[in-house]
């Protein structure tokens, strides 16, 4: 039975979901910083502040059982409890990186000799616009924006593999910088599955809104030969 207590329930697990959004791209933004201006202390708030965004994925989570359990939602309603426990947990995994990147800068240190690749900033700002319109696509049941972004997905890639050639370029030519590079590979390579994440939210806000689970990022070439 619909009812308006699960009806406010919904809206204030989205207002959740908008909230932890909002934390886990302010952790991004602050820890790609973090590591362009190596500032350690940022970094190591960046780690502490990281269990914040684990309690609210585990307490969202928590509160989507005991409303299942005691509201029996059907169809519309249950599609989208289940797309809120799987974009929390997304959102937490981006957090997760976010705390990997803050971690790398720890791990750099002061020592000079090597500054991160312009494409790890231009990474960050692509992950973090697609996460944005992919919580309005979930906020708004806009299931057509949802599957457009998983195209942007194609660019940040482009940006991944620009940056693991211009690093391994720095390591053929001074191979004292190895150690630096290899962990702006890293960096990057977080960023690159951030943007992972956003396009699994986005079939999740697809299911919502139609019932259908599409891989949205799928190679057309695999998808040949299915």
């Amino acid at each position: 039975m619909h009812s308006r207590t699960l009806d406010r329930e919904i809206q204030r697990l989205q207002d959740d979901i908008v909230t932890l959004a909002s934390m886990v791209m302010r952790a991004i933004r602050e820890a790609v910083q973090a590591l362009q201006l190596g500032d350690a202390a940022v970094a190591r708030g960046l780690v502490a502040g990281d269990l914040e965004i684990n309690r609210r994925r585990f307490t969202t989570e928590e509160d989507v059982l005991v409303l299942i359990a005691t509201q029996q939602p059907m169809a519309d309603d249950l599609r989208v409890l289940a797309a809120v426990l799987e974009i929390v947990t997304e959102l937490e995994r981006i957090g997760d990186y976010a705390k990997g990147i803050a971690k790398i800068t720890l791990l750099l240190g002061t020592e000079p000799g090597l500054a991160p690749p312009v494409q790890i900033g231009r990474m960050a700002d692509l992950a973090l616009g697609m996460l944005s319109r992919a919580i309005d696509a979930f906020v708004r049941r806009d299931d057509e924006q949802a599957r457009a972004i998983p195209r942007e997905d194609d660019l940040v890639d482009d940006l991944y593999n620009a940056a693991n050639r211009a690093l391994l370029n720095t390591i053929i030519a001074n191979p004292r910088l190895s150690e630096q590079a290899n962990y702006y590979v890293w960096a990057a390579h977080n960023l690159e599955r951030a943007a992972d994440r956003v396009t699994n939210i986005c079939e999740r806000v697809v299911f919502t809104v139609t019932g259908e689970m599409d891989e949205l990022d799928q190679d057309p070439a695999a998808a040949a030969l299915g």
